[in-house]
């Protein structure tokens, strides 16, 4: 019978010949280092729903891990979790259920508890979320908690692919650290997040976390291009500028999101190159606490 220790001496070999990449399946833990000082509370979160309309559909899952990480970004241990099924007021989209495995039998009567969330929430220093553009909306929705808590992104906020990953998605950054997993359930997608904002960056010291903290507290400028001639919407979008339709009161325009230190030189690269003129444009400061917020 073939054991685990031969089983790892197997995959082993097989890395050594050089020939072979072993992923080896994800195994959740809860303790990473040891806390040798104050720790700070961090909550990972995920929602599943009934569809990518952040103002019209509906929860079906949330999914949290609590954990606790040191001042220079290393995670430290896993605190605890929730997980709670919701019950819509329509039924699940066939799509959807491709998507995450909910059913409409799975999720009929239940509610997620808002105390209970709330009361799981109230000590996190950070929520980050695995796409928190769209996390954060639905959240801010369901439970008004969220509103007041800072966010982070760890899609967009870490520069995945300046470390050697080949995308953001969470099944690329669990195979780049060499591991997989098959659920797709929320609570479970949060823990395989923590197992690689754990997992140092190539080419630092650093773990995922520590840049994405840091990356998170970093003020940034959102620039509105409005009145932008329309013939250049590929040189914006090559840019990095999306658009935004005008919807729930919104502007409708292409917008670009900076840091700090880059804001004087991307308007004068929209006065030069797109409106030839010295146009006054608007302006955003967005941190943390408002950042992928639907209020922005």
């Amino acid at each position: 019978m073939t054991t685990p220790d031969d089983l790892a001496a197997m995959a082993q070999a097989l890395e050594l010949s050089g020939d072979y990449r072993v992923l080896r399946k994800l195994a959740f833990r809860q303790h990473f280092s040891t806390p040798n000082e104050p720790t700070h509370v961090g909550i990972l979160l995920d929602v599943e729903t009934t569809g990518l309309d952040t103002a019209s559909d509906e929860v079906v899952e949330l999914g949290m891990v609590k954990f606790s990480y040191h001042r220079d970004g290393t995670v430290a241990a896993v605190l605890d979790k929730f997980s709670s099924l919701n019950e819509p007021g329509r039924t699940i989209p066939e799509d959807a259920i491709r998507l995450h495995g909910i059913t409409n039998d799975m999720a009929a009567g239940h509610k997620i508890d808002t105390d209970a969330v709330n009361a799981f929430a109230s000590d996190a220093a950070i929520v980050i979320a695995h796409n928190a553009a769209f996390d954060r909306k639905f959240a801010e929705r369901y439970w008004p908690t969220f509103a007041d808590k800072p966010w982070a992104c760890s899609v967009n906020q870490v520069g995945w692919r300046d470390h050697g990953f080949e995308g953001s998605r969470l099944g690329y950054l669990l195979n780049g650290i060499g591991l997989f997993h098959r659920s797709h359930r929320a609570v479970d997608d949060c823990h395989a997040l923590l197992e690689i904002l754990a997992h140092p960056l190539s080419g630092t010291e650093r773990s995922a976390l520590s840049r994405l903290l840091e990356n998170a507290r970093r003020k940034t400028i959102r620039i509105w291009a409005e009145h932008a001639p329309f013939d250049l919407k590929d040189e914006l979008k090559k840019r990095g500028y999306r658009w935004s339709p005008g919807d729930e009161g919104r502007r409708k325009a292409w917008y670009v999101d900076v840091d700090e230190a880059n804001r004087d030189g991307e308007i004068a690269y929209l006065r030069q190159s797109i409106y030839l003129r010295d146009v006054e444009l608007f302006e955003q400061t967005l941190t943390a606490f408002d950042r992928f917020s639907v209020r922005i």
